[in-house]
């Protein structure tokens, strides 16, 4: 069947369509769509975007963790690779539980930095800056893609349709009013196929007489990636954006994202992901294991402070870290007042932070 998409500010739906005899077979809302509810929830914890930031800190502070986590695990007087780069099983169990930690996520470490790397361009406050980052300094849109003079539009392509990220903010040119009757769906479905676009390429209809048809392929591999302008009258491209025509920033990005969905390489694509995934949770539960272990029967167990010349060169990684992602740095200030206005001033809160 063909799938025609219908939205409006209230819902979004998928209606089915016979293309044969144009009768509708079926419809499915949005909203009963279990990979929607997926999306939601990994991107937002269906919460909006008060989740969006939750999720973008925690991915960011998970940076954090694997940066002070390489400065703890870096052995310093440590002789040969055992406990380093694999675990000492005859050393007592003390030494195996700290390196069921430390060893697993030394060696996922970067596949961790990937996947939260790669995600974070889809995060509403750090990949919004980043992406008009990437715009503003001229690495985005170079002026071969367009069928004539650069269009000067405050409508940008994300506002009309679901396209890849490096296409998101491109300006959307106009159709030259030529006659009353716009060109069929079946014309601008062969200019497609003329134009060579991925074939799971969809087609979004203008909504005034000087909108246009906009065709976006969005495929498995970042290669295939296109985004295509159309004069709603004549068919003729007004823009044509694709991977060929990314910056190094865009190629980077939409192979990184294709990557981290897991449709670059398929299987062995998802199978790399699924033993990051694994060892995350491993390390997660290591560690929380490790710290359960070492606690103290009252506080926290949290270790002492580095010693000066450490704690200057830490302090300086956090405030870079900080600036790079704000979140992080927000929240960073904010520990800083809890600590200062709270823990400090009350004897018995301090007592149990410093046990």
């Amino acid at each position: 069947s063909s799938e025609v998409k219908v939205s409006s500010k209230d819902m979004s739906a998928t209606v089915f369509v016979n293309p044969y005899s144009g009768k509708i077979i079926g419809t499915l809302s949005d909203d009963d769509r279990i990979m929607n509810k997926i999306e939601e929830i990994h991107g937002e914890l269906m919460a909006g975007t008060t989740g969006d930031r939750i999720v973008e800190l925690v991915a960011c502070w998970a940076i954090v963790l694997i940066v002070t986590g390489l400065f703890l695990w870096f052995p310093r007087k440590q002789k040969g690779l055992s406990g380093v780069l694999f675990p000492r099983l005859r050393q007592g169990k003390k030494l195996f539980r700290r390196d069921l930690h430390a060893v697993p996520a030394f060696w996922i470490t970067a596949g961790m930095l990937f996947l939260i790397l790669t995600g974070l361009p889809w995060s509403g406050f750090w990949g919004t800056n980043f992406q008009s980052l990437v715009t503003n300094q001229g690495l985005g849109y170079p002026p071969s893609i367009w069928g004539g003079d650069a269009p000067t539009s405050t409508l940008q392509t994300k506002d009309i349709a679901e396209v890849p990220w490096a296409a998101e903010t491109l300006d959307v040119p106009q159709s030259k009013v030529e006659g009353a009757v716009p060109a069929s769906i079946d014309d601008i479905v062969a200019i497609g196929k003329q134009q060579g676009m991925d074939p799971s390429f969809k087609i979004s209809i203008p909504s005034d007489p000087s909108g246009v048809y906009t065709l976006s392929a969005y495929p498995a591999k970042a290669q295939n990636e296109a985004t295509i302008h159309l004069d709603q009258y004549s068919g003729a491209v007004l823009a044509d954006y694709r991977y060929d025509n990314y910056g190094i920033v865009g190629k980077i990005v939409a192979t990184g994202i294709t990557l981290h969905k897991g449709t670059e390489f398929g299987w062995f694509n998802q199978l790399i992901s699924l033993l990051i995934c694994l060892g995350i949770i491993l390390v997660a539960v290591s560690g929380f294991y490790l710290w359960l272990k070492r606690k103290p029967s009252k506080g926290m167990g949290a270790p002492k402070g580095p010693k000066a010349f450490m704690l200057k060169g830490f302090l300086a990684v956090l405030v870079v870290l900080g600036i790079v992602f704000p979140l992080v740095g927000l929240s960073l200030l904010v520990v800083w007042l809890v600590d200062f206005l709270v823990i400090r001033r009350i004897p018995s809160v301090r007592r149990f932070f410093n046990a």
